[in-house]
């Protein structure tokens, strides 16, 4: 690939080897090549045919301090986080932080590129867009010295409004009362449920051809079909279909149990409902073009009001709540 001249150079790195290699004198090199002869003995003294580095010697932020260039050299360093996420995060401490400033000092540091995975990445796809109202649902463990805690966890794939609840166990009991307090608590009309195949949301497989379960039924389906809810199942074996519900429970384990020693369930219990209650209410996220969840459903309440059961703005918790 040929090297890149400057815009005003006169010369070329073949031109320039010429003049370092002829013999002639300075006067005589610069009349045939038409050039000043200041210009024949400058690149004469050098040993190279590049252009000189142009710009600052020690380059430099005109927007940002040395201690805030410092802190996101660190945060990029320590996260390994894309722009557009260490932008998100930072932009509340660094308030005059824009894009092109982030890049910028990125590539002054040596770290715009994130290091290459040593793992192939899969191919993932996109989410089909919808309305609000399409919710997934999942439950997981959260293990204690003391035990281990089911905890039942909603996401709208939209907004991003989450809810979570607790029991001690996972059975057809518990994941109907989880969904009867996922309606109560979301300030809209839930349209679709999607659920893999456990048995707090479903029977198994190889038992729902049978007279007992198609008479019977599943007391989920029950509490959909009280409510208007097209319950939807996930192809069995491929947890991925599900993932914004695994994605938002490994988010909630990485942020608690997997950070901090509880001394008994009920301080498990707040911190989980403290970090759901932030998320909602206070965390921009990228998918939401770095709005809050909670900006997100009153966004879309101002756009289509038919479909909230209550002004969104009463979920706003208060200093009693």
């Amino acid at each position: 690939m040929a090297d890149v001249l400057h815009g005003s150079a006169r010369t070329t790195p073949r031109v320039r080897a010429e003049l370092q290699a002829s013999q002639e004198s300075t006067r005589t090199v610069a009349a045939r090549y038409g050039l000043n002869p200041k210009t024949v003995t400058k690149w004469r003294r050098r040993t190279t045919t590049a252009d000189a580095p142009m710009g600052p010697n020690n380059p430099r932020s005109t927007v940002l301090t040395p201690v805030e260039e410092a802190m996101i050299v660190e945060f990029r360093r320590g996260t390994l986080l894309p722009l557009d996420d260490v932008l998100g995060c930072l932009r509340d401490s660094i308030p005059k932080l824009t894009r092109s400033a982030l890049h910028r000092c990125l590539h002054r540091h040596g770290i715009s590129r994130l290091p290459a995975s040593e793992e192939t990445a899969s191919k993932r796809g996109r989410f089909a867009e919808t309305a609000i109202g399409y919710v997934h649902i999942d439950v997981c463990e959260l293990r204690h010295a003391d035990g281990k805690l089911h905890m039942f966890l909603a996401i709208d794939r939209v907004s991003k409004f989450t809810c979570v609840e607790f029991h001690e166990r996972a059975n057809t009991t518990t994941g109907p009362a989880f969904l009867r307090s996922v309606v109560a608590a979301f300030p809209y009309r839930i349209r679709i449920v999607l659920t893999d195949n456990g048995i707090p949301f479903a029977d198994m497989p190889q038992n729902r051809p049978g007279p007992t379960a198609r008479l019977r039924g599943h007391m989920f389906d029950r509490v959909c079909r009280e409510h208007g809810i097209e319950h939807r199942l996930t192809k069995p074996y491929h947890p991925w279909t599900n993932g914004q519900a695994e994605r938002m429970n490994r988010t909630i384990n990485e942020a608690t149990v997997k950070l901090f020693h509880y001394e008994d369930l009920a301080s498990l219990k707040a911190h989980v409902i403290a970090f759901v209650t932030a998320y909602n209410f206070a965390k921009p996220l990228k998918a939401l073009q770095w709005r809050t969840p909670f900006k997100a459903i009153c966004d879309a309440c101002t756009s289509d009001p038919a479909l909230f059961k209550i002004n969104p703005h009463h979920l706003i918790p208060g200093p009693n709540t």
